[in-house]
């Protein structure tokens, strides 16, 4: 036994372990939310002809060209910022609500396989972990929307109940594929299954297509993202549940919309784009499985998934409620049971 692992069986050695494993994640969602907003705001600026953020720089004006400072001071703002709590709000309501929504967000990184070994959690029923975890989310909008006394905030909230609810049917049967090829809830086991499909470069993505079309609209419904985000319609409805909010509670909600907007992308990399694995030819040779290298891998693909959410976030107008809700029940799940379909057939026949 090694000498960590002689110090994970210990107790008061495993909550040690347990409490830097966290703080670990918080840094990495923390740090990528910064620079996703900050990328996010210079793609948007660059396919909308405008500028982006060009005035603020980091430390002594560095990358100030570039705005690099931009996105650490609106949140040093929000952190400063006057916390207001409406008069007739529920005020425990308001204060969970948040807190419901960020920490789903922060749960949901345990099990995702960074890299080959770099995970927190191998637990067998990754798949079953994630789709229990990125639900729960719904609830702080919900208590939000209804602790404010708001009418802007309370018609989002039932508007979340809605769609969000609507929108699970679809994103678990489409995950449902990558699981019945590789016949394990084990996300480790659903990446290095993908090694042996032998695809060029979208070893997964070949195979379930269909599951891939459903995915990605059914999960940018889920995290609100843009033309899928009426439940915080700002030409609607203000800004939707959290209308009310300002200061460290409104930054969470915030925190927690693009640390999902990276999850998203993440379990898209996980599940149909091979993981941390390299691409073929480049698989066969054997340092690209170590976990720095698998660890490049993976963001890299999880990154292209991000500009493609930044590309549709800044072209496609945001769809009516009536025209989300057909998306799901009249396409998205005929065609994700389709999916489930033809891949049980496959299983059957060539398995």
């Amino acid at each position: 036994m090694s000498s960590l692992q002689h110090l994970i069986s210990t107790p008061v050695g495993y909550v040690v372990w347990i409490a830097a494993v966290a703080l670990v994640i918080l840094n990495f969602i923390l740090l990528s939310v910064l620079i996703i907003i900050l990328a996010l705001r210079k793609v948007m600026g660059a396919i909308q002809s405008r500028i982006g953020p060009n005035r603020v720089g980091g430390p002594l004006g560095i990358g100030r060209r570039w705005g690099l400072g931009q996105t650490a001071a609106d949140a040093l703002k929000l952190f400063v910022k006057e916390d207001v709590i409406p008069a007739n709000a529920d005020r425990f309501l308001f204060w969970l609500a948040p807190i419901l929504v960020f920490i789903p967000a922060f749960m949901v990184y345990v099990v995702m396989p960074f890299g080959n070994g770099l995970i927190a959690r191998d637990l067998n029923v990754g798949i079953v972990y994630i789709a229990a975890v990125t639900s729960l989310g719904v609830l702080g909008i919900i208590l939000g929307g209804w602790a404010s006394n708001n009418k802007y905030s309370l018609i989002g909230t039932f508007r979340s109940a809605a769609h969000l609810v609507s929108y699970e049917v679809p994103l678990v049967l489409a995950m449902l594929g990558p699981v019945m090829l590789s016949g394990s809830l084990r996300l480790q086991d659903i990446v290095q299954a993908q090694d042996k499909l032998g695809w060029f470069i979208l070893p997964q993505a070949g195979f379930q297509l269909l599951a891939l079309i459903v995915y990605l609209p059914a999960a940018m419904a889920e995290v609100n993202l843009t033309p899928f985000d009426i439940v915080e319609a700002e030409s609607e409805l203000v800004a939707g549940f959290n209308t009310e909010y300002s200061g460290m509670k409104f930054a969470l909600f915030f925190l927690a919309e693009f640390a999902n907007m990276f999850t998203l992308s993440a379990i898209a990399t996980t599940l149909f784009f091979g993981g941390w694995l390299a691409p073929w030819p480049l698989d066969a040779l054997p340092f690209m499985k170590s976990p720095p290298v698998s660890l490049l891998w993976f963001l890299g693909k999880s990154t292209l998934v991000l500009l493609f959410l930044m590309w549709v976030r800044s072209t496609l107008p945001r769809v009516r409620i009536d025209q989300l809700m057909d998306l799901c029940w009249k396409f998205l799940l005929p065609v994700a049971l389709l999916n489930i379909a033809w891949t049980g057939a496959y299983v059957l026949l060539f398995r």
